[in-house]
């Protein structure tokens, strides 16, 4: 599966997902800053399968019906939740079909 990372996630979870999938950041396609609408666009058209954000607005901000990249939204961006939390999100992944939408209530510290 071709996976990117918004600017909104911990860039160091694609470490932990690589070894099975391919993953890169939006800052390493040279995308950040992109508005959300325009990022799942280029990822649709650059061939990814699925996004996966800490945005939690953009269910809202987004009509996702007519989308083909999975989304999957993470409840924190706080690196060490993230990181303990590794399996259900590998689990969410793994169940990311063509066009489906998850969230993944890990917990909401961030880290404030």
């Amino acid at each position: 599966m071709k996976i990117i990372l918004d600017e909104s996630t911990p860039q160091k979870l694609r470490l932990l997902i690589e070894a099975s999938h391919e993953v890169v950041t939006t800052w390493f396609q040279r995308w950040s800053g992109m508005k959300n609408g325009a990022l799942l666009s280029a990822a649709e058209e650059a061939g990814f399968d699925l996004f996966i954000t800490a945005d939690q607005e953009l269910s809202y901000q987004q009509n996702l019906a007519s989308r083909k990249i999975a989304v999957l939204v993470l409840s924190t961006n706080n690196w060490s939740v993230v990181k303990a939390n590794m399996s259900e999100i590998a689990t969410a992944i793994n169940a990311a079909k063509s066009g489906s939408f998850a969230f993944v209530d890990i917990g909401h510290s961030r880290g404030r």
